[in-house]
């Protein structure tokens, strides 16, 4: 009987190596491109998210016919307005029209917490009131203009009108400059 050869399957320590500096390569090829697709989507999904709570806000003052205020908030224990737009917002139904927070007299409807990612949003005013009617007080066409690393190549703008609807800002003109 002849001697049986058997065929050996596998990876030599060479082809391993050539395989894992390709991979590498590839790698850090791919990893800009990845990066800049998770900023798009984080900043798509901040954009939609503070558009859902901009028109959460004005539908609940139509609904009940009443004052409901958004602002900027950086205490959602107590829960009270202040801080900066990218620490976070509340909405809540103000009896009184004044634009605080009152405990124990005003309704809260939703909270927001802080950006992810570092990203900042800016606005003019530290709130804004819409009424039974829709109409948004003390805003006069204010821009949301929001900021992530990339600085002003990447930041996006939202216009709230008088009237209480909001739009995609499509001109840089209007937009806030990015923290550095």
């Amino acid at each position: 009987m002849g001697s049986s050869k058997q065929k050996m399957v596998g990876f030599t320590l060479v082809e391993a190596l050539v395989v894992l500096a390709i991979v590498a390569i590839v790698s850090n090829i791919a990893a800009p491109s990845f990066n800049n697709l998770i900023q798009n989507s984080r900043m798509t999904t901040q954009y939609n998210e503070l558009l859902t709570y901009l028109s959460l806000s004005r539908s609940e003052a139509v609904k009940h016919n009443s004052t409901v205020t958004i602002c900027k908030s950086d205490d959602f224990a107590t829960p009270a307005c202040g801080g900066e737009w990218h620490d976070g917002w509340l909405i809540f139904v103000d009896d009184d029209g004044d634009g605080v927070f009152d405990v124990g007299t005003d309704e809260l409807i939703r909270v927001h917490a802080a950006l992810s990612g570092d990203n900042t949003l800016d606005y003019s005013h530290s709130r804004i009131t819409f009424s039974g009617d829709g109409m948004a007080s003390g805003v006069f066409n204010g821009t949301f203009t929001l900021c992530d690393s990339r600085g002003n190549t990447g930041r996006k703008g939202m216009i709230v009108s008088t009237t209480g609807r909001t739009r995609y800002a499509v001109s840089d003109d209007i937009l806030a400059a990015c923290p550095s």
